[in-house]
């Protein structure tokens, strides 16, 4: 299946609008083209530029035709396309696979297919069917998929006013009154956490991801946890940050799955909610086991674990657990925890892990056992 595109890199003469910017001043918007602009935006797909003008002119151009509010990050100037895409995923730490460009000239398609192989390019007369693409055509539909644009901007918003704030960064941080939320998640949260699951590459702890239809049988399981992270600021939200999906034992806690948005590392999103996991687990009485499997990507995350006090000491705590060599490239990471600070940057509503809702509802045994998430998951 093709990887889902996370932003496309629009051209604007004769790609976006009609006729050149330079000969031309009052270059028209064809409605079929803002209908595109709009509906990519709606379906979580990041849009941006790489156009051979005038920067000013062009985006006054763009504010005109009242479409500038949909691209983040333009590069427009005189260099070469392929730096400038490269410039734009770099800035937003998203993966060439998952970058499109398309322009009308072919010469131009030529010069990013060579030096990015792994962008997807397209003609200018493909862009009106677009949306009707696979790759165009996330699998889930979420509220915070729905709003990504105004989230990254948000964000811009947020580094600006850091890169411009004197003093230590942690005064910077407390200042932005940071407020994460865990809570466990429900049925009509699991589109958000599967898509965590799918688009977290870089803060995902095994590069697993868990289908809706495994999560709907685990979230009625009371011996796992299905937790989705929020955090908020502000400027506004940052939306779900971070799923962790955890199973009890005697003696020790199992966490399977940690996923975090990396666009929350700056903030101290992940260690703040390994440090409350592992407070958790030190009033429980229990130990962690962590699964942790590398990839060309998640890095971060085993400097995450690391940083946190886990480290692969062969506990027999973790003896009723399948072998981790009988899941290729499997790691499990162990933590004998003690009581901790959370934070000192932000505040946290979480659920006392120690005293699970069990009666509740949603948290009924089910009838059958859950099914594997699949090929390669732990």
């Amino acid at each position: 299946m093709a990887v889902t595109v996370k932003c496309l890199v629009w051209d604007l003469d004769d790609t976006l609008w009609r006729g050149t910017l330079l000969e031309d001043g009052e270059v028209k918007l064809p409605d079929e083209m803002r209908e595109v602009v709009i509906e990519l935006d709606s379906r979580g797909i990041l849009q941006s530029v790489a156009s051979r003008n005038d920067h000013e002119h062009a985006w006054a151009r763009l504010e005109a035709l009242g479409v500038a509010e949909y691209f983040v990050l333009p590069e427009i100037g005189w260099g070469a396309k392929s730096e400038a895409v490269r410039r734009i995923a770099d800035r937003l730490g998203f993966a060439l696979t998952t970058i499109a460009f398309i322009d009308d000239r072919p010469a131009e398609r030529a010069e990013v297919a060579f030096h990015l192989p792994d962008v997807r390019c397209y003609p200018a007369e493909q862009a009106r069917t677009l949306p009707e693409l696979t790759e165009f055509t996330p699998t889930t539909s979420t509220v915070d998929s729905r709003r990504r644009r105004q989230m990254y901007q948000a964000g811009f918003r947020r580094e600006a006013e850091r890169e411009a704030a004197p003093g230590p960064d942690e005064e910077f941080l407390r200042s932005l009154d940071l407020r994460m939320r865990i809570g466990r998640a429900t049925g009509d949260e699991l589109s958000r956490v599967e898509e965590l699951t799918l688009r977290t590459s870089q803060m995902n702890a095994t590069g697993v991801h868990y289908p809706d239809a495994v999560l709907r049988d685990l979230i009625t399981d009371p011996a796992h946890e299905v937790l989705v992270v929020t955090l908020t600021d502000r400027f506004g939200p940052h939306g779900a940050v971070g799923v962790l999906l955890l199973e009890r034992h005697p003696g020790f806690w199992h966490l399977k799955l940690l996923a975090t948005s990396c666009r929350v590392v700056a903030y101290g999103a992940g260690a703040a909610l390994l440090n409350w996991l592992a407070d958790s687990a030190a009033r429980a009485g229990v130990h962690l086991v962590a699964d942790f499997r590398a990839t060309e990507r998640n890095r971060m995350m085993e400097i995450a674990y690391r940083f946190a006090g886990f480290d692969e000491d062969p506990c027999p705590c973790a003896a009723p657990l399948e072998p981790a060599s009988a899941r290729p490239g499997l790691q499990r990471l162990h933590l004998a925890p003690a009581p901790r600070t959370v934070s000192t940057t932000m505040t946290l509503d979480a659920p006392d892990l120690g005293a699970p809702d069990l009666d509740a509802p949603e948290r009924r045994a089910p009838e059958h056992a859950a099914p594997e998430p699949g090929p390669g998951a732990p």
